[in-house]
């Protein structure tokens, strides 16, 4: 049997161009003689639609793109991922579903079994679990056919208490296809490829496994679809993070697996971490706009490395002359902010210009001088200062049509070192995931051919320059152990008795955990935070804004 995968970039609810995409992928697998061709879960009206799925129009556009899209298949059966409708009064409305199409009319379903309510994932919210299994048939094929979770319990720790494999091997398949959405974080990659590898070899059948690619908001998709024959082999590995097509050749009988076309291992994921954040971060930059019909960022540049970082993704994203990035010294800030500025603007050819807050500050300080009593400079007059630079970006943005890019990293974000209204403002949080740290060794790996961003940005003294002779580190832990507490606690749920356990000074912990937690009400209030890594902020992190657990 000849398969093609196609991993393919959907828009959510962009009917007509899912379905255009798949029409042409559908093309090119006839003209290579493909008896199937293989899209993603939920491809129809891309993932994760949320409650679009309650609105009947919705679920009925979906219907009639299924059935355009089965008119294309004539001549070849495609597998292709939807939401259908569930004919029983009891349970939920819908299915996510796997249709096979095949002359022009759809001839098989099978519904998704396992749905995920964790993290990111809300799918019993909407959908109604399948609870009757069976085999699909093309072209004398027996097929497992199955979506995304409904193979991740043949973990030796799993999480649900049935595993749809066990009931579809009763029925002797010959082939097992997955088709999934599957979200980008760091450590996905190796995981997901583990879980299917475990399938293979617990079946001793070959799998083909189809995975979305590209961004929607937050959630980053990043590809990797693959296919294994049966004794684990890696057939071919699609590409990462971008659309991607191949053809394979599988012997059901004797389960081996072969591609039209060699893998290339250039093609696929770097090994390192940090160049897989990066890669996320400009696709999740590049599809935001894409997808929304913008096309122009405008951003703060600080002289700080948070900031050069957000400016480099962005250009590596849009082009530089999409991006347009506003110095807004006070006059706290260093000379040689304004100056490492105008060298990274050199460096990569975006627009700039330069707006001293200085005489707005004192305007405000005279306005508020009455009220504010003769009380000493404190967080309020630091905070006028971010507010302004807020007020000013925000106004070249409405002006203009710009779409202002936040640049707090996940360090600052746990702890509450922004202002509301102030450098918390923006339509994208680009690094809102990514520790300080972490922020460190992407710049280092942008520059590793050249110097993009001035050594001086990455070697400086990390500082707010919001009143004279600021550091960061006068307000919080050193960075290398504010971040190793902060990922113990926010990716691996570790609470204080345990951090303590492990080494960690008591009063830095308790100091650590009361910021995070009497900041949540800021992070209520936060745009959208690109997700990189296994726990973000946003729909993946649910906490109550009060709360008394480590009070």
């Amino acid at each position: 049997m000849r398969i093609a995968l196609a991993q393919l970039n959907f828009t959510i609810g962009d009917f007509t161009e899912n379905v255009r995409k798949m029409k042409a992928s559908i093309e090119q697998a006839k003209q290579q003689s493909a008896d199937l061709i293989v899209f993603p879960e939920l491809a129809i009206c891309a993932y994760p639609p949320r409650d679009f799925l309650e609105f009947e129009d919705f679920i009925s556009k979906a219907n009639q793109s299924t059935l355009e899209l089965a008119a294309s298949c004539i001549g070849i059966t495609a597998i292709v991922g939807a939401p259908s409708v569930n004919p029983k009064k009891e349970g939920k409305n819908l299915f996510n579903t796997a249709y096979v199409l095949r002359d022009g009319k759809i001839i098989d379903a099978v519904h998704k079994a396992l749905l995920p309510n964790y993290d990111i994932f809300d799918e019993y919210r909407y959908f109604e679990p399948n609870r009757q299994f069976h085999c699909v048939e093309i072209n004398g094929t027996k097929i497992a056919l199955t979506i995304c979770e409904d193979l991740w319990n043949a973990d030796d720790d799993p999480m649900y208490t049935h595993s749809p494999m066990d009931d579809l091997i009763r029925e002797q398949p010959q082939l097992m296809i997955n088709i999934a959405a599957s979200p980008f974080d760091y450590g996905h990659a190796e995981s997901r490829k583990n879980i299917l590898l475990r399938n293979v070899r617990k079946y001793s059948l070959p799998l083909v496994y189809v995975n979305h690619t590209g961004a929607q908001t937050e959630i980053i998709f990043d590809g990797g679809s693959v296919a294994f024959d049966s004794q684990g082999n890696t057939t071919y590995e699609l590409n990462y993070f971008q659309e991607d097509f191949q053809v394979i050749d599988v012997d059901p009988a004797s389960g081996n697996a072969t591609a039209l076309t060699p893998s290339n291992p250039s093609q696929k994921i770097s090994l390192s971490k940090t160049e897989r954040i990066y890669h996320a971060l400009v696709t999740g930059i590049g599809d935001y706009f894409r997808k929304q019909g913008f096309t122009k960022a405008i951003l703060g540049l600080s002289g700080g490395i948070d900031s050069a970082l957000v400016t480099v993704l962005a250009t590596r994203a849009l082009g530089p002359e999409n991006v347009k990035v506003l110095l807004l010294p006070s006059e706290f800030s260093s000379a040689g902010s304004v100056e490492d500025s105008l060298q990274l603007v050199k460096n990569i050819g975006v627009q700039h210009e330069i707006i001293p807050i200085a005489p707005l500050f004192k305007q405000y300080l005279e306005t508020l001088k009455p009220h504010f009593d003769n009380l000493p400079f404190n967080v309020a007059e630091e905070n006028i200062q971010a507010r302004i630079r807020g007020v000013l970006l925000m106004a070249m943005s409405n002006k203009f049509g710009y779409i202002l890019l936040n640049t707090s990293n996940k360090s600052e974000v746990a702890v509450g070192y922004g202002t509301l209204y102030g450098d918390m403002c923006g339509g994208l949080s680009v690094i809102g995931d990514v520790y300080k740290t972490e922020v460190y060794d992407i710049c280092r790996f942008i520059n590793t051919e050249k110097e993009i961003i001035p050594e001086v940005i990455i070697n400086k003294a990390p500082s707010a320059e919001l009143r004279p002779n600021q550091k960061d580190s006068d307000s919080l832990p050193d960075y290398a152990v504010l971040d190793a507490v902060l990922y113990q606690y926010i990716e691996q749920r570790k609470g204080p008795a345990e951090l303590i356990a492990m080494g960690y000074d008591e009063a830095l912990i308790r100091r650590v955990m009361k910021l995070v937690n009497t900041n949540e009400y800021k992070r209520y209030q936060t745009p959208p935070i690109l997700r990189v890594s296994p726990k973000a902020f946003g729909m993946g992190r649910r906490l109550p804004i009060v709360g008394k657990y480590l009070s």
